[in-house]
């Protein structure tokens, strides 16, 4: 592996995937020119649209689309030029985030030391560009964001905005995205003599389109990266053009970030320095935090201690997981490096925990990420959940197959990471339990997470801390929970939930039998069947099959702050033995009755457009690939499920099937197979676009959007058939 001397991407300057230039915007208005698709009819969640089959091609612009399939892509941008040009436009919008970053406790401001990761692979743009995702075997994943506090997507182009999968994923688990704007050897000399020297008006053009992508993206900041010498002019206005971006990025993204890298001194020398000190400082005090680089001592520590004083959390120091150069740890050591960190009070930055995928293969990669990770939990304070719902199937956004409601739906490897699930904490206790991802059965999505662990000779019970928690109770809670227990001793084992709650003398159970148990521990009551008023919305307590176990639990308490929900498994009888378990955990959630009397809204308005037709794959049949939009409030939905209805040109009906997720209001949908229609004839395809709620809860179809798209050959009109 290449090493260059330093700097957060010290594997060398390494080629990205060429996302390609960008086509002229004549192209584009020509292809619009081209067809002009109108709705023929509307009615409440549906639309009719009528086209005409052509061989033209969809001029798609390659910056935002892949070339071959016209799937949507995510890109960097390339060089001063690219970055001043840069202007939001339609052909954009998938690489927009549609989860906005979850609220956190404690935030992200307070003083505690926090946990910085800085993700660095091959360049970047890898599999995680398909907006949409892949038939990726063995991806990597990141899924331990109960750990950390912030995550940066590294490489080597000139601006790096974040792979749109990652934020999603991120921002669903309370953990704020940055992009990165770096510049490196002669042509960064030249790239900052023409945007630091040319003064304030030249740096502030930049500092304005840094913030307004950030922005537009919904991202939440970023890495700042100079890693080459600068001129006694170009060093005199990096001061001042990092307190101008930092107040940009701060009014224009809530709780946005900027942080530096240390790399260049105040008299403009490239001399990576391993700490906070009278050479670097002034960059330290124009922006939110320094990530150190690698290669300190831990006299360093104590001196930038020091000198950060009351500011000791904005300084993130950096750990490379590849240990390259002079570092005290790296690898399955890295938490030699965190301890000292921690004793000194300051944050930390790791950088390229992909070694575990890079470095050790693909083939125990959940288990060696599990591994990495369980070393460096004691140094790592987490963050809790302070918003309800809370509903997650565990899922990493990768599979080997898709499962919705216990069953295989669709085989075959895939990569999403947008529809990674809340992850939980994780919990590890040496030789006792062990937490880990499973992919060959799930509830829903591509994993489950399964619980093995034994419980000691004499004791009852083991608990389980999935979620922490932070967030005054609501007076009524329902829970549900869908699990499965395997071996051949399952009979053997009872599994419920269990809630605590913070401290405090007014906190009671609602309709107390007896008092609540002073440490704060509450046992919902169980509900064999839902309260009649809520059946139909709580259909899900009835919904265990294929071997999975629905449980639905109900808790009403008053005055109360949650601050945990665990997982308990009991023996059904004592034993003097020690008994060991596995269980696999599909769904959990934990829902406010309250909200949950709100009917869904309706899927509205879907439209279609950058219609392109090609010919197959068979002979009677012809390949169409379209982008659908519609409307539904924010905030609603966790996603949707894009079906279709099936083409025919005769009249019948067809099961509907799943074409993807969508994480907002737009899909594309690539190369599906449609029959040819004969001359004189029309076909009529039908899409649906199916709400998932962030509750979870099932959505009555005739709440769904829908499309139908009516089609037919040059010349053809509507056949005696009624399409």
């Amino acid at each position: 592996m290449a090493e260059a001397p330093e700097g957060p991407g010290r594997r060398g300057k390494r080629t990205g995937t060429d996302s390609g230039a960008e086509e002229p915007a004549e192209a584009e208005r020509a292809g619009r020119r081209r067809r002009s698709i109108q709705p023929a009819a509307e009615t409440l969640g549906t639309t009719v649209l009528h086209d005409t089959i052509n061989d033209r091609p969809q001029p798609l612009p390659a910056r935002y689309f892949d070339t071959k399939t016209t799937e949507p892509i995510s890109f960097f941008l390339s060089g001063l030029e690219e970055l001043l040009a840069w202007q939001p436009n339609s052909n954009d919008d998938f690489n927009i985030s549609a989860v906005p970053l979850a609220k956190r406790q404690p935030p992200l401001h307070s003083r505690r030391p926090r946990t910085l990761v800085c993700h660095d692979m091959r360049g970047g743009y890898l599999e995680d560009r398909f907006i949409q995702g892949s038939a990726t075997r063995n991806p990597y994943v990141f899924y331990h964001w109960r750990y950390i506090d912030i995550f940066v997507y590294f490489s080597h182009h000139t601006v790096t905005i974040p792979p749109v999968v990652w934020t999603n994923a991120a921002h669903r688990n309370g953990v704020p995205v940055l992009g990165t704007f770096i510049t490196e050897w002669t042509d960064g000399e030249k790239m900052c003599e023409a945007f630091l020297a040319g003064g304030e008006e030249a740096f502030g053009a930049v500092a304005e389109q840094l913030a307004r992508i950030a922005q537009h993206y919904r991202f939440d900041g970023w890495l700042v990266n100079i890693e080459n010498t600068l001129s006694a002019a170009a060093v005199g206005n990096l001061p001042p053009f990092l307190r101008d971006l930092t107040a940009r990025v701060h009014s224009a993204v809530p709780g946005g970030l900027v942080i530096w890298y240390d790399s260049v001194l105040q008299d403009g020398t490239l001399r990576w320095q391993n700490e906070l000190n009278e050479d670097n400082r002034v960059f330290f005090d124009a922006c939110d935090g320094l990530f150190t680089n690698y290669n300190w001592k831990e006299k360093q520590l104590e001196h930038t201690l020091r000198l950060a004083g009351p500011r000791h959390a904005d300084v993130y120091v950096g750990v490379d997981v590849f240990a390259r150069g002079d570092v005290i740890g790296g690898g399955f050591d890295t938490d030699k490096s965190l301890r000292l960190i921690r004793q000194h009070s300051l944050s930390a930055a790791i950088f390229a925990p992909g070694w575990v995928y890079e470095h050790l293969g693909e083939e125990n990669f959940l288990q060696n990420e599990n591994r990495f990770w369980g070393l460096l939990a004691e140094y790592l304070p987490t963050h809790s959940i302070c918003t309800l719902p809370l509903a997650t199937s565990f899922s990493l956004g990768m599979g080997t197959s898709r499962f919705l409601d216990g069953k295989d739906e669709e085989s075959g490897p895939w990569y999403d990471l947008s529809m990674q699930e809340i992850q939980p904490l994780y919990p590890e206790h040496q030789g006792r339990l062990s937490t880990s991802c499973c992919l060959q059965d799930a509830w829903c999505g591509g994993s489950s997470l399964r619980l093995q662990g034994t419980i000691p000779p004499g004791e009852e019970r083991v608990a389980i801390r999935l979620f922490s928690l932070q967030m005054p109770a609501p007076p009524k809670l329902f829970l549900t929970l869908l699990y499965k227990l395997e071996g051949p001793q399952s009979d053997d084992f009872v599994v419920a939930l269990e809630v605590t709650t913070w401290d405090s003398g007014t906190c009671l159970e609602g309709n107390p039998t007896s008092l609540p148990e002073p440490n704060g521990r509450y046992h919902p009551r169980f509900l064999p069947a839902p309260p009649p008023g809520l059946a139909k919305l709580l259909a899900a307590c009835h919904r265990g099959s294929h071997g999975w176990t629905s449980r639905c639990y109900e808790l009403e308490l008053q005055d109360c702050s949650l601050r945990d929900l665990s997982v308990i498994v009991s023996r059904q009888q004592p034993s003097p033995q020690e008994t060991s378990f596995t269980c696999l955990l599909g769904e959990v959630r934990v829902l406010d009755t309250a909200s949950m009397a709100a009917s869904p809204p309706q899927v509205l308005s879907v439209t279609a457009s950058q219609l392109w037709w090609q010919e197959g794959p068979e002979p009677e049949e012809l390949s169409l690939s379209l982008t659908l939009r519609w409307s539904f409030p924010p905030g609603r939905a966790r996603c949707f499920r894009v079906l279709s209805q099936g083409a025919r040109c005769l009249r019948g009906q067809t099961a509907p099937q799943l074409l993807g997720l969508a994480q907002g209001c737009l899909f594309r949908a690539v190369g599906l197979p449609v029959p040819r229609p004969t001359p004189g004839q029309s076909c009529r395809l039908e899409l649906l676009v199916e709400p998932v709620l962030r509750d979870e809860l099932p959505v009555d179809p005739d709440r769904w959007g829908r499309l139908v798209l009516v089609y037919s050959s040059p010349g053809s009109g509507t056949s005696s058939d009624g399409h």
